[in-house]
């Protein structure tokens, strides 16, 4: 397998966010119904804090979103993701989306790719998020197994071959021991093969940097977009953005610099001037 695509794709990254250095927030959802730390009464409380969170990012000029069941702490296996998350997890979406123009995507975690596609099909946003698409590994949740197959056929099933597939090459979390002897080139070139459209290089958890070294040796070996998906921050972002087609980011943009408090509009302004900065010199 090479890196090159057969048949040849189109950019997904100008497609939705209408640059090739985009700027991805995520919007780290409260806990969802079912989740251990659900307190119970309706969504208008987990609705309240994501708003806040999607206008600090408008405010700031961020690209997009990235909607994320991140306090449903412990996540389970794929397989074992609750009918009540993906409900609550649609309905969020659809108001989310009623209240902004930005592109959304959807990541349910852990790795839940087909209840992922489920909510964007249902709510009409343009991507997913993938932390493992191909091969295996060892996450906090037990053995973690690639989902493409069964997800690209089941995204065939709900006619939704236009929602594009954001997949992490190294997937954090987890302990990649299980392909140890599988070069970053190799699964990188699993990821094209398996049909992802954006791949995502990664530092080991949220808020790590992402040494340039994995950015290059991602970008080095396929002609597909490639975005950083952790450890975003202004002090980095120039470094980065120029290896690559655009980030996630989301604790450094936080109060403290904490993932699970509310989005500093200030901060998000901070980064994004750096960006537009780079954007004006490299002509985009």
């Amino acid at each position: 397998m090479s890196g090159k695509i057969f048949p040849a794709k189109a950019n997904a990254v100008t497609q939705i966010f209408k640059t090739d250095k985009a700027v991805i927030g995520m919007i780290h959802l409260k806990p969802l119904p079912g989740a251990p730390r659900f307190t119970g009464g309706n969504l208008d409380a987990a609705f309240d804090f994501a708003m806040n969170d999607v206008r600090a990012y408008e405010e700031g000029g961020i690209d997009g979103l990235i909607i994320e069941n991140a306090w449903d702490i412990p996540f389970p296996k794929p397989d074992e993701v609750g009918l009540e998350t993906v409900a609550a997890l649609t309905a969020l979406t659809l108001r989310i989306k009623q209240e902004t123009d930005l592109p959304i995507g959807i990541n349910c975690l852990a790795n839940a790719v087909i209840p992922s596609l489920a909510v964007a099909k249902a709510a009409d946003v343009p991507f997913v998020r993938v932390n493992q698409w191909v091969n295996a590994y060892v996450a906090n949740e037990g053995f973690i197994e690639g989902i493409s197959a069964r997800a690209m056929r089941y995204r065939a099933s709900i006619k939704g071959d236009d929602i594009k597939i954001f997949a992490d090459v190294h997937v954090k979390h987890g302990s990649h021991a299980i392909v140890a002897d599988r070069s970053l080139a190799e699964q990188t070139r699993d990821n094209i093969f398996f049909d992802a459209d954006v791949l995502i290089a990664t530092g080991n958890r949220t808020g790590d940097e992402t040494p340039t070294a994995e950015v290059e040796g991602i970008k080095n070996h396929t002609d597909l977009p490639v975005i950083v998906g952790s450890g975003m921050s202004k002090d980095n972002v120039r470094k980065i953005l120029s290896l690559c087609n655009g980030c996630i980011v989301g604790s450094s943009l936080k109060y403290d610099g904490e993932w699970w408090n509310q989005v500093d509009p200030a901060r998000v302004k901070a980064l994004m001037e750096v960006v537009v900065a780079l954007r004006e010199e490299e002509g985009r």
